[in-house]
């Protein structure tokens, strides 16, 4: 600890006999080792307040990072990568319906104690026919036989004349 060699600590030793005495020499070495241990504590109380220091330092670090991690909303994240331009989620809405009018339904009770007008209904499919694509419109022939076909007799099969 103070790198002292045998011979300095005799003269020490030698000095403090002659000026302490021989009998109060022992309890003068006494009190020097519990200042020694003190002094000992002292520094490992220290040292690990120190070392703990820096562990909660680190935690703290590592405490950040999760709460940043944490901090990230991961349908936006999914959605800014797979649907960057938002054309996929545009494809995806519902189209919006015509509504008629106003109507209400024709059964909805009416005076006090009534309950508001409901929302008038969505369109039927059968008012609102379904519009073919137009590149399946044009691509399909209409089946129909072509006008010479029905005047003209079916050919024979060749097994038939054999016989």
């Amino acid at each position: 600890m103070f790198n002292f060699s045998w011979s300095e600590l005799a003269l020490i030793g030698a000095v403090a006999l002659v000026v302490i005495g021989p009998k109060d020499l022992p309890k003068a070495l006494r009190t020097a080792g519990r200042w020694a241990r003190k002094a000992r504590t002292i520094s490992r109380e220290f040292q690990n307040s120190i070392e703990q220091m820096i562990r909660e330092a680190e935690l703290d670090e590592v405490k950040k990072e999760i709460e940043k991690a944490s901090a990230i909303d991961l349908d936006h994240e999914f959605q800014k990568t797979i649907d960057p331009s938002g054309s996929l989620a545009e494809a995806m809405k519902p189209p919006e319906m015509p509504q008629i009018g106003g109507e209400t339904s024709l059964h909805a009770p009416t005076g006090e104690g009534a309950a508001p007008p409901a929302a008038p209904a969505t369109p039927m499919l059968a008012e609102t026919p379904p519009a073919a694509p137009p590149e399946k419109a044009a691509a399909e022939p209409a089946h129909a036989p072509p006008p010479h076909a029905a005047s003209q007799p079916a050919p024979a099969s060749p097994s038939a004349h054999r016989s």
